[in-house]
């Protein structure tokens, strides 16, 4: 990946880390500080309700014009960016050195199913 692209990629991902943070706190999830489990527990959450909408081949219930997996990992993703912004968590450039990284493992490395 050439420097630039990880520039474009770490300003998007600090932007959406920025963003989600926004509507967090204007819906009123920020006015105390968030106990880092419960977080934790609320994206745990949100991938078992997109397990369960790509097992019953759900729509979305707030999104019509997508799949409620497509949907559920949205939230995923909104719920990640919005705790990596609230405790300065470096996202971007984690992701970026793991990407890297996984680059230099050997083929299915660890041996594990999936």
């Amino acid at each position: 990946m050439e420097n630039i692209e990880k520039m474009i990629i770490a300003k998007s991902i600090n932007l959406l880390c920025d963003e989600c943070g926004k509507t967090a706190k204007n819906h009123g999830w920020r006015e105390t500080e968030r106990n880092i489990f419960e977080v934790m527990a609320l994206i745990h959450s949100e991938l078992g309700e997109a397990t369960e909408a790509l097992r019953c081949n759900k729509q979305s219930d707030h999104i019509p014009k997508f799949l409620g997996i497509e949907e559920e990992l949205a939230d995923v993703l909104i719920r990640i960016f919005d705790v990596c912004g609230e405790r300065g968590y470096r996202l971007a450039d984690a992701l970026m050195e793991k990407m890297k990284f996984n680059k230099t493992r050997p083929y299915r490395h660890g041996g594990k199913i999936a």
